[in-house]
């Protein structure tokens, strides 16, 4: 049995996983403003109500870059106070057990790997798409996050007048439509031909950045995930048209496999999953 969290500047969830399975989970509000001192607390507290003598590690996601060796975490997205933390040492130095820290998309895609759509592929890109665009890589089965976990964040490349992240995440929606992509899903559900044109929009810029994944690596699959992914209904057909279009080796594309993230709380198995990585 281990624990595997999930921490985010908005919320932290933890949850008891054994043989692939999440037996039980919880999630509190993160106190993302407080001191390092408050969050490293409040996830104690979280790992004292799971704890038990079955328990044999913690995996943690972040959303940040990671010296995974010595599970240091540098500059957290949206939790200020977390600069460099060694979440490691001070985890096992208080549980007495291995912990494992890397980045919150990895854990998406290594979590897909062993458990969900990637599991019948060796080389696989697991891409998350909500507030930002994450994304992890899979090289001949195993996890590679590069030297601080960063491996494979290619939606921060210029494109056009931004990069693809903006065109690609919650920031379309907010900052070019003035709605929320939760609200553009609602609406194009109910017909509205403006919302669903919204989408088709968001659906061949996201075409491209899968162009810029697959030149990159070459993958044998795509799985896509986050919050946005379940709008994708809305913008698959779109998306699909725009990664066809003048793509420079068509063969590439021949027998790759392009999916929508079907597992719920995969992240959270994927952090689990870091401890047998090691």
């Amino acid at each position: 049995m281990k624990l595997a969290i999930d921490l985010g500047g908005t919320n932290i969830r933890i949850g008891q996983v054994e043989n692939g399975t999440i037996l039980q989970k919880c999630n509190i509000s993160c106190p993302s403003q407080e001191p390092e001192g408050v969050v490293l607390e409040e996830i104690c507290g979280l790992i004292d109500t799971m704890m038990n003598k079955r328990v044999t590690g913690i995996g943690i996601g972040v959303p940040s870059v990671v010296d995974a060796q010595k599970g240091i975490v540098y500059d957290v997205v949206n939790i200020p106070s977390w600069k460099s933390v060694p979440l490691k040492q001070y985890l096992e130095s208080r549980f007495k057990i291995p912990v494992a820290v890397n980045n919150d998309a990895n854990c998406f895609a290594l979590g897909e790997k062993r458990f969900g759509l990637g599991q019948d592929y060796k080389n696989m890109v697991g891409i998350t798409l909500g507030t930002g665009v994450g994304a992890g890589i899979i090289i001949d089965g195993k996890l590679y996050g590069g030297r601080n976990t960063g491996a494979g964040e290619l939606a921060a490349t210029p494109y056009r007048n931004e990069d693809y992240e903006f065109y690609c995440c919650g920031k379309f929606f907010t900052e070019k439509y003035g709605i929320t992509g939760k609200e553009a899903a609602f609406q194009a559900s109910q017909g509205e031909p403006l919302a669903q044109a919204v989408w088709r929009e968001f659906g061949t810029h996201l075409g491209k950045l899968l162009q810029l994944y697959i030149l990159a690596y070459d993958p044998d699959a795509i799985v896509i995930g986050g919050g946005i992914a379940k709008a994708g209904p809305y913008y698959k057909e779109a998306m699909m048209e725009s990664l066809y279009h003048k793509f420079l080796f068509p063969k590439s594309l021949e027998n790759i496999y392009i999916g929508f993230s079907e597992l719920a709380d995969v992240s959270l198995l994927g952090a689990s999953a870091l401890l047998n990585e090691k």
